[in-house]
């Protein structure tokens, strides 16, 4: 009854909706993209992968919103491929800048928008790949999905989970109605003892909840990126600040904090890394009422390396690439991560912390809390509003002795919580054998 329920407000919002997805359809690449996909049509090349892997290699599903569950998952990916040789591993995205990550990361082959959650979208994509079992990544829970999963007694196993300060008292108001879709989630493997416990209170089974850590401790650089390998060939004199996944309203406050900063180090430069590519276009045009110079990423791809020119003191580079953010933040003296000055709950400090970094927050890290609140108790990140953010980036930049000490031991905070990978590993393994055996 409660699928019922659902599935006619999903039939009725988008009977209402339809003339407004039909406009954004027709004016942006990003909503045609992947459509048919998302409305249940499995395009060849995984039909022939599920075809050929009913008897050979069973399929192993792993869902990843964006790109920020798509770097949390990487490494888990390649030690599933690595350890599991006898499952085909498949990876499916819902937004377009998680799916350009995923196919670099993964392969293109393998790799596929996910299904919106209409039954006869899902349907279509399990009846294809028949997965031996579902991953998915954080709390993409979608009732459809999950139901269809069950229904073909699919295992789903939740990996990183974890519930939001900002969600949780959604859930708790609407328990009533997940309760019968998480209860049946065979492993749920949470990132914290405080997710773990809300995860409980929401419908997860007890028996099915552990505490297996952050996979996002266990991200690296994959490998060094060319906007990595330029900047250090064009930078050599200057400084680098490196501002991260940056929000609407953070990329003026970091402008308006610029010329102070430039007083107390003239030789500074910095690299500014939207978190949305759609908005790199507003921010290129407030770069340039800014009067500061600037220069794309991306007009480095149309020129040979030995034709650039050198970086300016004060002058800014837009990272408008998509995938070159964490590497590049090993350049940096001081890292800024965004989504944090504006009530947006932040993004993830680890991925600078991981090259010993100093790191500079905003207030806002809800979505982050347990992760930035232990850099915190380390004395391994730095806080700081509008007001005092220019304050705190000088005193970390007039002060490399104690930069350096915050960085190391932000790098050692880093290192120290590694390990979620194996733990999902094991809860993996054994849920995929326990299922063998009862075929």
């Amino acid at each position: 009854m409660i699928l019922f329920i659902y599935n006619l407000a999903l039939l009725a919002v988008l009977i209402v909706g339809a003339p407004w997805w039909l406009f954004r359809m027709a004016t942006t690449q990003k909503y045609r993209e992947g459509l048919l996909e998302r409305l249940g049509f499995v395009p060849s090349r995984l039909r022939r992968a599920a075809t050929a892997s009913v008897s050979q290699r069973p399929i192993i599903w792993v869902h990843a919103v964006s790109v920020g569950e798509v770097l949390a998952v990487s490494r888990l990916v390649k030690t599933l491929d690595a350890a599991l040789p006898q499952y085909s591993v498949v990876i499916s995205t819902t937004t377009r800048t998680g799916q350009v990550l995923a196919r670099e990361r993964f392969g293109p082959s393998r790799v596929f928008y996910c299904p919106l959650d209409l039954p006869w979208a899902v349907r279509a994509w399990l009846n294809a790949l028949r997965p031996r079992l579902l991953i998915l990544v954080e709390t993409e829970f979608w009732p459809n999905l999950l139901n269809g999963c069950y229904r073909r007694k699919i295992p789903v196993a939740v990996v990183n989970a974890r519930i939001s300060d900002r969600s949780l008292p959604r859930y708790r108001r609407l328990r009533w109605l997940w309760r019968p879709f998480l209860e049946p989630l065979s492993r749920v493997l949470a990132q914290s003892q405080t997710d773990a416990d809300r995860l409980k209170t929401i419908g997860c089974r007890a028996q099915a909840v552990t505490v297996a850590g952050n996979l996002k401790f266990d991200v690296r650089a994959a490998e060094e990126a060319e906007a990595t390998r330029l900047l250090k060939a064009l930078a050599t004199d200057l400084r680098l600040i490196v501002a991260g996944s940056t929000l609407e309203g953070e990329e003026a406050a970091l402008l308006e904090a610029w010329p102070r900063l430039l007083e107390s180090d003239p030789k500074l430069a910095m690299v500014l890394a939207v978190r949305h590519p759609e908005r790199f276009g507003a921010v290129a045009a407030l770069l340039d009422k800014s009067g500061i110079p600037w220069l794309r990423r991306s007009d480095w791809n149309s020129r040979a390396a030995g034709t650039l020119e050198p970086l300016r003191p004060g002058q800014i580079v837009l990272l408008d690439t998509i995938g070159e953010l964490a590497s590049v933040y090993s350049l940096a003296s001081v890292a800024f991560v965004g989504g944090s000055l504006i009530p947006a709950g932040g993004h993830n400090p680890l991925e600078p912390a991981q090259f010993g970094v100093p790191v500079v927050m905003g207030p806002h890290y809800a979505n982050f809390r347990a992760i930035t609140e232990d850099l915190l108790v380390h004395q391994a990140l730095r806080i700081a509003g509008k007001a005092d953010l220019a304050s705190t980036f000088i005193g970390l930049l007039c002060d490399p002795a104690q930069a350096a000490a915050m960085g190391s031991r932000a790098k050692q905070v880093f290192s120290s919580q590694a390990g979620a990978t194996g733990r999902c590993m094991d809860a993996l393994t054994e849920l995929l054998s326990a299922h063998d055996k009862t075929e």
